[in-house]
């Protein structure tokens, strides 16, 4: 095990870390001890290293200096946990998921490759409330037997057993977002002043 993994390591350089932060504040180490409730002997051997770092001590020094447990103990950040699921592409359309389906709801991307003529929409159903957002481009949707023009900017919720299907209105491709729920809720949208 490497000094960076070891738990008790990194508490050996807490009280060169507070001492510095504690001189960039400006404060003393008195000013300090009354803030905080900690004995001023107490707050001299952290520093100096004598002392051990507890959580009862790192607690109200960490409130004071606005700062992290984390940051006072030199934790390094943590990798980052996202899940970047890759693109795919079907039937033309490159699609891109932004969330893992949890509880039967899915975020994605889609685009839609330009088209020079107007053909037909390829339709189909399945259980469940689609939700959709141009975000840009124009958008042909077609349900049941309708076709709707959507823009950049506009949106449209519908019942996924209903036939529909999507492409783009012209030459240009047409990125949307998608929200669908397996379950058939719908998205309630709050307006917010």
């Amino acid at each position: 095990m490497t000094a960076e993994d070891d738990p008790l390591a990194r508490l050996d350089g807490v009280g060169a870390r507070l001492r510095a932060l504690r001189r960039r504040r400006g404060h003393t180490l008195s000013e300090l001890a009354e803030r905080t409730g900690i004995s001023l002997s107490t707050l001299s051997r952290l520093e100096s290293g004598r002392r051990r770092p507890t959580l009862d001590l790192l607690l109200p020094l960490a409130r004071i200096y606005a700062t992290t447990l984390d940051d006072l103990v030199g934790m390094p950040a943590p990798a980052e946990r996202r899940v970047h699921p890759r693109p795919f592409r079907r039937d033309g359309v490159t699609f891109a998921p932004l969330s893992r389906r949890r509880d039967g709801l899915s975020a994605f991307t889609s685009i839609h490759p330009g088209q020079p003529g107007r053909s037909a929409i390829r339709q189909v159903t399945h259980p469940g409330r689609d939700w959709l957002y141009v975000l840009r481009g124009e958008l042909r949707l077609a349900l049941g037997g309708r076709e709707h023009l959507l823009r950049a900017g506009e949106a449209a919720e519908f019942d996924t057993r209903i036939p529909h299907g999507l492409a783009s209105a012209g030459e240009e491709p047409v990125e949307v977002l998608n929200l669908m729920s397996a379950q058939g809720r719908g998205v309630r949208v709050r307006e917010i002043a």
